[in-house]
């Protein structure tokens, strides 16, 4: 090898790197496939499979957490956010963060029960989307 070849070690923090500021430059939860087009940028090289290979890295490490939403494949964000909630375009189907939370679940369960989390998602169209349908 040569001296100027990046190690594999190397190689593979170059492609962390570029996929931990993907997820957090984006500001909202991402697909595997959307991580990789972003990462792409700064390493043209990077593929799916490093994607996830990596995706399972960083959320070992508690750097990312995966956003489940239902019937659909997880997205991830980073772990460093507070507390928040989602939104998730019908149109496009991306998914934004919704920061803040102005409710006490809590009183919504039944006698007797304890709450110890909550998540909530929004539905409708994003602002691009919404837009797009007004110039229709």
């Amino acid at each position: 090898m040569s001296p100027d070849a990046p190690s594999t070690f190397q190689r593979g923090t170059r492609q962390r790197a570029a996929i931990r500021h993907a997820i957090d430059a984006a500001k909202r939860p991402l697909l595997p496939q959307e991580i990789l087009e972003l990462a792409q940028r700064q390493v043209a090289e990077l593929g799916i499979a490093t994607v996830y290979r990596n995706i399972k890295l960083l959320q070992e490490a508690g750097e990312i957490r995966a956003v489940e939403l239902p019937g659909e494949a997880p997205r991830f964000e980073s772990a460093h956010h507070g507390h928040h909630h989602h939104f998730q375009c019908r149109s496009c189907q991306r998914v934004f963060d919704v920061h803040g939370c102005h409710e006490d679940f809590a009183r919504w369960a039944p006698p007797g029960f304890a709450v110890d989390g909550h998540e909530l998602t929004l539905y409708g169209r994003c602002a691009d989307c919404a837009r797009q349908a007004a110039r229709r």
